[in-house]
């Protein structure tokens, strides 16, 4: 069975695209086959790996063109649907239809084609917008990245809430799955309070932080995955961490 999980902080800059490209290259590597879907207009997934493509998210979403040929292959078992700046036409579209309910299920609908996959992670918009709630709809569990800093803190309550919101859905029973600390730096006095704080209130959900390194920086300028580029570094060890933990978590 395919397991559907989001990546999502309503703060930018906490490391949730990088999150999605290491998790999945991870995965991938361990011989799972994955898709990553990018919700966001910047189009984050594609250029990190450098992808060319002919057809994006807007497509399918607009049903202009079949699933699979939106889909482009990045590595061995890991495939990309990605988006760009026309994906914000595709939310135009869902406005237009003038029921959110019907809105809401058109992402799922277009993406039940692609179900041969173990994998599918969203990387969201740091936005609040109908796509985003859309994926919501989709997802299955979800992740969260928490920079060390209060802003960031402050966008994974927003998520908390929004996932209150979503809880009431029927038949929906997407779940916060894991809060994956990144950015961090045990010499920071600031760092070790929040990770401390986030440890005291999600025990079950915490993972062991994503440190700050120079290598995952320079990694998406070189369209490498981390294990790619730097397969010795701090950040190869705890993406590698991150993939255990979602392995063995149950689904």
């Amino acid at each position: 069975m395919t397991r559907i999980l989001g990546v999502l902080n309503f703060k930018g800059g906490t490391g949730k695209t990088t999150t999605v490209v290491n998790l999945a290259a991870g995965l991938a590597q361990k011989g799972h086959r994955v898709l990553c879907v990018d919700l966001d207009a910047q189009g984050s997934v594609a250029a990190y790996f450098g992808a060319k493509y002919s057809y994006s998210l807007s497509h399918l979403i607009l049903g202009d063109i079949p699933a699979e040929q939106c889909v482009q292959k990045v590595r061995t078992n890991l495939d990309i649907l990605p988006s760009d700046k026309s994906v914000l036409d595709a939310q135009g579209y869902l406005w237009r239809l003038n029921d959110n309910k019907i809105a809401r299920k058109v992402l799922q609908e277009r993406l039940y084609a692609l179900k041969t996959y173990d994998f599918v992670i969203l990387d969201y918009s740091p936005s609040d917008n109908i796509l985003s709630e859309s994926g919501l709809l989709y997802i299955r569990e979800l992740i969260v990245p928490v920079q060390m800093n209060h802003m960031a803190v402050v966008g994974f309550v927003q998520v908390s809430k929004t996932l209150k919101e979503i809880g009431k859905t029927p038949e929906h029973n997407v779940r916060l799955a894991h809060i994956v600390p990144t950015f961090f730096d045990g010499r920071r006095v600031k760092d070790r309070e929040i990770l401390a704080s986030l440890q005291t209130r999600f025990p079950q959900h915490l993972t062991d932080p994503i440190r700050e390194n120079v290598k995952l920086a320079e990694a998406p300028s070189q369209r490498k995955t981390i294990f790619e580029y730097a397969p010795t570094s701090y950040g190869a060890e705890d993406y590698g961490k991150l993939v255990a933990r979602v392995l063995a978590t149950p689904s």
